[in-house]
């Protein structure tokens, strides 16, 4: 990696080259399920651990803007796509800095909070709530934060997290019914069917 700090941009300058249509390419690089959760209106999702992978998405005539949560993430794939040629540019700030300016997103998931996330807080509980059966009822409830740890190890090694396959199925993880085209009742458009 280069030691070279990124060029970066905030969010009301994203904003001016929009609306003198400055060409550039907007690339989301945090995991496709906090991409579904929020994002910026145009952007193209590659999740920071394929982005070395797929340079060839990547525009080569106009800046390719690098967005994360907070920018953290897009600095650190500037950095691995430093290499690349590309006219990078990372949008500080991020999507949190997009919302709290009070400007739209795409939302794709009804869930409130990225997958992992979910992930973590009940890894957490469970957890928690094996250590202190272990203080109240038995040594045997040890088991219980010893299976999660075994497969929180078993999805950093494969990349496949099954508390993460069941959580996407849960109510809350599941796409909203309607979706973008649904069409008020009373509208123009559902008089005529």
């Amino acid at each position: 990696m280069s030691g070279t700090a990124a060029r970066t941009i905030g969010i009301e300058t994203w904003k001016d080259w929009q609306a003198a249509g400055r060409p550039a390419q907007l690339v989301d690089v945090r995991s496709a399920t906090e991409f579904a959760t929020a994002h910026l209106p145009g952007a193209l999702n590659i999740p920071l651990e394929q982005v070395e992978r797929r340079t060839a998405d990547l525009e080569a005539n106009v800046p390719v803007v690098l967005v994360c949560q907070t920018g953290t993430r897009a600095r650190m794939a500037s950095a691995l796509l430093t290499a690349s040629g590309k006219d990078l540019v990372v949008l500080e700030g991020g999507t949190q800095a997009w919302l709290q300016a009070g400007y739209p997103v795409v939302h794709s998931t009804a869930s409130r909070w990225a997958l992992e996330r979910q992930v973590r807080l009940a890894a957490g509980l469970l957890v928690a709530m094996g250590v202190l059966l272990v203080v109240v009822i038995s040594r045997w409830w040890l088991l219980l934060p010893g299976f999660v740890g075994c497969g929180l190890v078993f999805a950093g090694c494969t990349g496949f997290c099954p508390m993460g396959e069941v959580l996407a199925r849960m109510p809350w993880n599941r796409p909203r019914r309607g979706g973008c085209c649904a069409v008020p009742v009373g509208s123009p458009r559902s008089a005529m069917k």
